[in-house]
């Protein structure tokens, strides 16, 4: 599709017709991301560390509610693009709004890039920072602290004794998102095998968390 009130008016669709999640990667302000959740969906945001995004990223919800996006920082964004529940993703194909050409953007539908693009997210979010607001408003980087929601959801159908595979169908996942959300909890928890990661996340609470 072409043109910036087209892509715009895709964009705010596909964020209303999710109902599970919202994952962006974002280099700039080409697109209008909400700091509060749409209808309640939750959205985790990768921000490049060197753009002037913050305030798109914190933007009012417009009334919508819900919790607060989740946003990170990498140094380098590889791709821009918004892919809801896994489902349908967004790519803008002439990222700035300056470029001569039309503003245009690809429409991906569930298939192998897709996948990529879900995958991908993953990777740039893992290696990420989270980000925080201080008191003067501004956005620092903190340390990860430990597993996210959807790491404790792995874990907890894992602990119950679903495979990888089960696992990534009955979440909606990738069964390579399930198997590096595994690895990146063993590396949090310092061990080496399954097995002590069970042992690890009951002795720190991770399996009673909500």
């Amino acid at each position: 599709m072409t043109g910036s009130h087209a892509i715009a008016e895709r964009l705010l669709r596909l964020r209303l017709a999710a109902t599970r999640e919202i994952c962006t990667l974002m280099a700039d302000r080409s697109w209008p991301i909400a700091g509060d959740a749409v209808n309640g969906v939750p959205q985790r945001v990768v921000v490049d560390r060197s753009a002037p995004a913050r305030a798109v990223v914190l933007a009012p919800g417009a009334g919508h509610g819900g919790p607060a996006a989740r946003v990170r920082a990498v140094c380098r964004v590889p791709a821009e693009f918004v892919v809801a529940d896994r489902s349908v993703a967004l790519v803008p194909l002439s990222p700035h709004a300056a470029a001569p050409a039309a503003p245009a953007a690809l429409v991906v539908r569930p298939g192998a890039l897709l996948t990529s693009l879900a995958d991908l997210f993953e990777d740039v979010w893992h290696q990420a920072l989270p980000l925080r607001t201080g008191v003067d408003g501004a956005l620092y980087e903190t340390p990860g602290a430990g597993p996210d929601a959807v790491d404790l959801e792995v874990l907890s159908l894992l602990l119950a004794g679903l495979t990888d595979a089960s696992v990534a169908k009955q979440l909606g996942l990738g069964l390579r998102t399930v198997q590096r959300r595994v690895k990146r909890m063993m590396e949090l928890a310092g061990v080496t095998t399954r097995l002590q990661l069970g042992w690890h996340a009951a002795e720190q609470g991770w399996t009673a968390r909500r």
